[in-house]
């Protein structure tokens, strides 16, 4: 809507910075009505999920709900206390994805433990452990909050963070399988007694960190140093080196431990942060042609990529045959059952696909939830994404705005592999879904990023902490005016 001069009656990024600090809202009341509603919306599929399952109401439910209140209560009160500028929509958005994928697991966890009383065994469930995981992501997530007061003071360590990314990388593949192997892939360090971890989760937050500070710091040499080649400006070879070198080893090491779906998440965002440096998207068609042959290397020398690229062109062909087709078959029947509308929350069979509560969580969303119930999720990863693009458009450094756009569309990116590897889209990758699959190193690595995220939007949403003058309209920089001051005799 805008006013009768033309002018849109919303306030722009400048009026927010101009604006005296007590007349710029925080936005805080609005998510904390978000968060009380994706807490009762949780709640509520926690009640279906043991009704269908259990024909019963258990105590336990009032224990996942108070957790998942009181870990989100805290979780509020931080960014309240320590961004209070934020973006209001990233945490509930964050909330309800973490909700909704620990209902899925505890329906799971109760199919899987019926199932285990048939046959006189034991199981132990996934649920109380992404709880725990879920409250330690949320102290680290405050732990950034409050030490991280600036986000632009992490470009002093870019280099030293990208040394430490591609170390955690390497770590894995030096490893012995019996430590690091799981599912045809080494991206774990297991310590025996204790939980193991993958390092690559944290590992690439740290590379973005590197990439958008390597790019701050030789975004004209990109654009102007160097030769011409086909109308396209190239830089010298030795301002490109640290790039390309560390872009290579990290998607070596990746493809080396058989991680294929790190290395894509890896490629497709540093493409995307140098079109967003440059502007130029002919970066983008030539990072294409080293993808492309390092598919066609990849195909032909490792077995387990064309293995899953069989599965992907007919997942019936091997189906139940050692590292067949059986999972991706599984989840297009249940993608299937689902329909339109869904079997209803615990009133399908989504267990009988394989890793159901972590690579093929959508699968039981698709099939519990219907095809509404999972448009519905990608819709919330949709607003999660377009905020943080926002403060990262928003933000006023370039740093930030690089950070921002690698955070914001790595979630997307990844988002995309695992959907469309789960429908048959492209081949199955083994990413984990954002906040919603089973385990720890991917939920705690994306509270860091959601940290840092909503530390870029604070910066961006932020007024000018210097009062204004009685009289005087503050304007930043970038909008004044030039102004002739003649100088005292």
């Amino acid at each position: 809507m805008s006013t009768p001069s033309g002018q849109s009656d919303q306030p722009s990024v400048g009026d927010l910075a101009a604006a005296p600090p007590s007349k710029v809202p925080t936005k805080r009341g609005v998510e904390l009505m978000l968060l009380v509603f994706a807490t009762v919306l949780v709640t509520g599929a926690f009640i279906l999920v043991q009704g269908n399952q259990a024909q019963e109401l258990k105590p336990e439910i009032l224990f996942y709900a108070l957790a998942y209140l009181a870990m989100f209560g805290i979780a509020h009160v931080v960014v309240r206390k320590f961004a209070p500028y934020a973006d209001p929509l990233i945490l509930p958005c964050v909330a309800l994805l973490n909700g909704l994928g620990l209902v899925m697991i505890y329906r799971i966890d109760l199919a899987k433990a019926a199932a285990a009383e048939r046959a006189a065994s034991a199981f132990s469930g996934s649920a109380p452990g992404q709880v725990m995981f879920t409250a330690i992501g949320i102290v680290l997530f405050s732990v950034f909050l409050y030490f991280l007061r600036d986000h632009r003071m992490l470009s002093r360590y870019g280099y030293t963070l990208g040394l430490v990314g591609l170390a955690l990388l390497i770590l894995p593949g030096i490893l012995p399988a019996s430590i690091s192997g799981a599912g045809g892939a080494k991206v774990w360090v297991r310590i025996p007694g204790l939980i193991g971890l993958q390092p690559g989760e944290f590992a690439k937050i740290m590379l973005f960190i590197f990439f958008a500070s390597f790019l701050v710091a030789k975004r004209d040499l990109f654009m102007n140093a160097g030769r011409t080649f086909l109308g396209l400006e190239l830089p010298r070879l030795r301002d490109l080196g640290p790039l390309l070198f560390a872009l290579a080893a990290s998607v070596g090491v990746l493809a080396l431990e058989k991680d294929l779906g790190n290395s894509l998440l890896i490629f497709g965002v540093v493409l995307v942060l140098l079109y967003i440096a440059t502007e130029r998207f002919a970066w983008v068609l030539i990072g294409l042609i080293p993808f492309i042959a390092a598919c066609v290397v990849a195909f032909k020398l490792l077995n387990h990529v064309q293995q899953r690229v069989t599965n992907w062109i007919d997942p019936f062909s091997n189906y139940s045959g050692a590292g067949g087709g059986y999972q991706l078959a599984q989840s297009l029947f249940g993608l299937g059952t689902g329909g339109i509308f869904g079997t209803g929350l615990g009133a399908g069979r989504p267990e009988l696909v394989p890793e159901a509560n972590s690579d093929f969580i959508v699968s039981g969303i698709g099939e519990e939830l219907g095809f509404i119930g999972l448009a519905a999720l990608l819709l919330i990863y949709l607003v999660l994404t377009m905020r943080g693009m926002r403060s990262a458009v928003a933000v006023r450094d370039t740093f930030g705005k690089l950070l921002g756009g690698a955070l914001a569309f790595s979630l997307a990116w990844q988002v995309f592999v695992v959907v469309g590897g789960a429908t048959k889209l492209i081949p199955e990758t083994g990413l984990t879904t954002p906040f919603m699959s089973a385990g720890g190193s991917s939920l705690l690595a994306n509270y860091i990023l959601v940290a840092i995220l909503l530390r870029i939007s604070d910066a961006a949403r932020r007024p000018k902490s210097t009062p204004s003058r009685p009289g005087v309209q503050n304007t930043p920089i970038s909008q004044a005016h030039t102004v002739m001051v003649e100088r005292p005799s």
